[in-house]
């Protein structure tokens, strides 16, 4: 049996609704990596927010990597080192900080444990920060502020709205910015070049293994890439169409242990199926 590498995004994918690991996938995943397959949680979220399911599922026991801000940063959860990583020009903030306060959009970005605002948090900026238990630090001058290097801005707006901000966004910036939606109503500014698909390629490079041992599951737009390149692409049942009509299976829901089904089928084999 060759071994695996199992691909998961978090939210919709690894987590049921309730932003939990249910009992039922966490013995599902940590039996394949005691028979030596590995996990790497690949997630628009910032490193800090990944923390919890990476110790709930003993990564760094099992050797697993932690694929973070959409595929910006990527971490070695033995180690802790970060192993591969892009970041944003600064230069392009200005344009940024502009549009997003010209058509009322939150903007943040992140500085360790914190998300940086822009300017007054609304509604999906609370929503980013409580999912990822990271407290909110609104600062008066943005611009001047962030001197740091970052891995991505994240806009957020209205869902229809940012459908249309989105589009306008990748034809002014899409040419020094990768700038598509991970949920509806966030829209992820990132490195040029930057996906979940292109990390993965440069990280199985390091590590010695192929994209045809890559199981990869998720759910949402900026899952596409990682489906799309995987050697088994799978939308959960709960996935945006997009997410299905580019899957090679998909499974049920992230409610009904969706993934419990592909670890089965695609890991385990139909004949240890009981």
């Amino acid at each position: 049996m060759d071994d695996k590498i199992l691909v998961l995004d978090i939210d919709g994918t690894l987590t049921n609704s309730q932003k939990e690991i249910s009992p039922t996938t966490k013995a599902g995943l940590i039996n394949i990596m005691e028979r030596g397959h590995r996990i790497i949680l690949a997630s628009g979220r910032p490193t800090p927010g990944m923390r919890r399911y990476e110790e709930e599922l003993e990564l760094e026991k099992y050797g697993g990597y932690l694929l973070s801000f959409n595929g910006a940063r990527i971490v070695e959860c033995q180690s802790g080192e970060i192993v591969y990583q892009r970041t944003l020009p600064l230069t392009l903030l200005p344009g940024f900080y502009g549009f997003a306060k010209r058509n009322g959009c939150g903007l943040v970005t992140y500085l360790g444990d914190e998300v940086i605002s822009a300017f007054e948090p609304d509604e999906y900026i609370e929503l980013e920060a409580r999912i990822n238990n990271m407290p909110v630090r609104q600062v008066k001058n943005f611009l001047s502020f962030v001197d740091f290097d970052i891995n991505k801005c994240l806009m957020t707006a209205e869902p229809d709205k940012a459908a249309v901000l989105e589009k306008e966004l990748q034809e002014k910036y899409g040419g020094v910015a990768s700038i598509y939606r991970s949920e509806p109503f966030f829209i992820e500014i990132m490195p040029k070049n930057v996906d979940k698909a292109s990390s993965l390629d440069k990280m199985l490079e390091t590590i010695g293994m192929t994209r045809e041992n890559v199981i990869c599951c998720g759910d949402g737009f900026n899952d596409v890439s990682m489906i799309k390149y995987a050697g088994i692409g799978v939308a959960m049942g709960n996935a945006q169409q997009a997410v299905k009509e580019v899957a090679d299976y998909i499974t049920s829901t992230n409610d009904e242990d969706g993934l419990v089904q592909v670890i089965d089928r695609f890991i385990l084999g139909r004949q240890e199926q009981a």
